[in-house]
This record gives structure tokens, sequence and C-alpha cells, in this order.
């Protein structure tokens, strides 16, 4: 179903047994400048989409809507949430919900609904919940991109559409974790402190590297050091030295005559016995099967 009005647009979608096989697939995808004083919401949405104030809805799928303009107000069962320019905010399966614009500012909001075991596999706890579901990182140029490049798709429906959309989908959520994590580094001198940190490990592949004193070189805590670095790639100092120093590995198995002895030796493990057992675990192989598997 397509419905066009002035300034607003949206459109429902069906879905194949292709497109549920894929995992995640696109069930409504639109865009609505509600000005100020305007019925909201509108009544040309089917019954299954459509709530009142009163009775709000449930609905059995995921929507992220961004609020490009204006501003409002989202309420589920954990809670009551502000909304302004910038806000992104998701509904759950399941969860009941309603959400207006401010009347005397209306708002611009872009949406798109989805569902699918992909989608439920990547929308988890503790990154994505109904307790906290309203983020707002102001107008990002991305996220408004990502919406409008949706809805050519949609509009076109051209074979394999779906397939596309579900990659824009994956994106959308990746700029939302990345725009998330940043906002809590943004001008922080933590943050040089970490790149620094970051680059110095490049530079260090092949050496032993006390991070307890990296954060004193940069005066800071290491308990500090080590929470804030975790944070910002998602693991410890350690981990991601060695992290590394793995990835080197691989590309020296593949693109060298080295033996395993020496790339060892040169990537800075205690001895070869060491090595192998940490590439085994990271790898699920040994160094010599990962060379012999990659070098056909």
């Amino acid at each position: 179903m397509t419905r066009f009005m002035k300034h607003n647009e949206f459109k429902y979608l069906t879905v194949s047994d292709d497109d549920l096989q894929w995992g995640l697939y696109l069930k409504v995808a639109g865009s609505a400048n509600i000005p100020a004083n305007y019925q909201y919401p509108s009544h040309e949405h089917p019954s299954e989409y459509y709530f009142n104030w009163d009775d709000g809805r449930i609905l059995n799928e995921f929507q992220i809507n961004f609020i490009s303009e204006g501003s409002g107000i989202l309420e589920n069962s954990f809670g009551s949430f502000p909304l302004k320019q910038g806000s992104i905010f998701f509904t759950f399966p399941g969860v009941w919900h309603r959400y207006k614009p401010v009347q005397k500012t209306g708002w611009t909001e872009n949406y798109i609904g989805f569902d699918g075991k992909l989608a439920r596999e990547l929308i988890v706890l503790p990154r994505f919940s109904p307790k906290e579901p309203a983020f707002n990182f102001g107008i990002k140029e991305e996220l408004l991109d990502t919406y409008f490049k949706i809805f050519d798709l949609v509009q076109k429906e051209h074979p394999g559409y779906q397939q596309i959309a579900s990659g824009m989908i994956i994106k959308l959520l990746g700029y939302i974790v990345s725009f998330e994590k940043q906002k809590g580094f943004s001008g922080k001198p933590i943050a040089q402190v970490i790149e620094a940190a970051r680059f110095s490990m490049k530079q260090n592949m092949g050496s032993e590297l006390y991070f307890e004193e990296l954060a004193q070189k940069y005066n800071v805590s290491y308990s500090f050091f080590r929470r804030m670095f975790r944070k910002y790639t998602g693991m410890s100092p350690g981990q991601y030295h060695l992290q590394l120093r793995l990835t080197r590995a691989k590309e020296l198995l593949i693109s060298t005559d080295k033996s395993i002895k020496e790339i060892s030796y040169e990537l800075g493990f205690q001895s070869i016995f060491h090595f192998s057992s940490l590439f085994k675990k990271k790898e699920g192989v040994t160094p010599s099967f990962f060379r012999n598997k990659n070098n056909v």
C-alpha cells in the first residue's frame, strides 16, 4: 500500500518467502511532515498500524524513527522519553507504545518497520532495550541519507530490493551504535589518550608493552584508562594489542616465506609454542594449517 500526501509518503510492503529466509526484511518505510496543531497520527494508515493516544498500540515488528525537525514524546511500557530534533527511537515487537509531536511545533519523522530472525539477533540487550529506546545524536547526515536510500529502494521495488534494504538497515544500526559510543568521548582528553595508545601499539607490535606505564605516560590512572579503552574499542588494551599482532601474523604467514618461528619472535611472542597456542585459540586453527589453507 502506498499513500502520497503533501510532504508525506509511506509504503507498506509485501514480503516473499525468499525475504523471510534472508532473515531481515522491510515491512514499511515512510516520512511525514506534521505541521503544528495537526491531527496525529494520520487515519490513512492500515488498522494494524494506526493508533490513538489514549490506547497506544503493540506491533509485531521493530520500528526506528528519526525526528529530523520538531519535538515530541515517546511513551512505552517502561517510561516516558522526550524527543527533539536529532532524536532517533526504537519501538519493539510486543511492547506497548505511543508517540506524538508537541502540538505547537509539529515534527518531521522518518521511519522504517522491519523484522526477521537476523533482526532479532542484532537488536538484543543490553545495547538495544525498550527501557532505553531513544537516542539523541543531533542532526546526522549519515542517518538521514540512509533513510532516503531506503525510501528510494522501496519506491522502485526492483528485484532484490529487500536484500539491499536489509543491508541499509544494518548500516543504520551500525551508525546508531557508533554515534552512541562516540558521544561519551567527543571533546574529551581521554579520546586523544586512547588514540595515542593505539598508535603506540601499532608501532610496537613486536614488543612487550606495559599498559600501566602507558597510562602513566599520559597522566591517567590505569583503571580509568583500561575501562575507557574497553568502552572505546570494545576490548581491553591487552586484547587489542594481541589482536593487532595476530592480524599481522596472518599477513606474514600468507605473504612471506618466513618460518613460523621467525614470525613468532618478530611479533614478540615468548615462544613458538605460546604463539601457536594463542593463534589456535583465536583463529580455530594452527598457524601452519592457516598458511597451507591460504597458500593454495
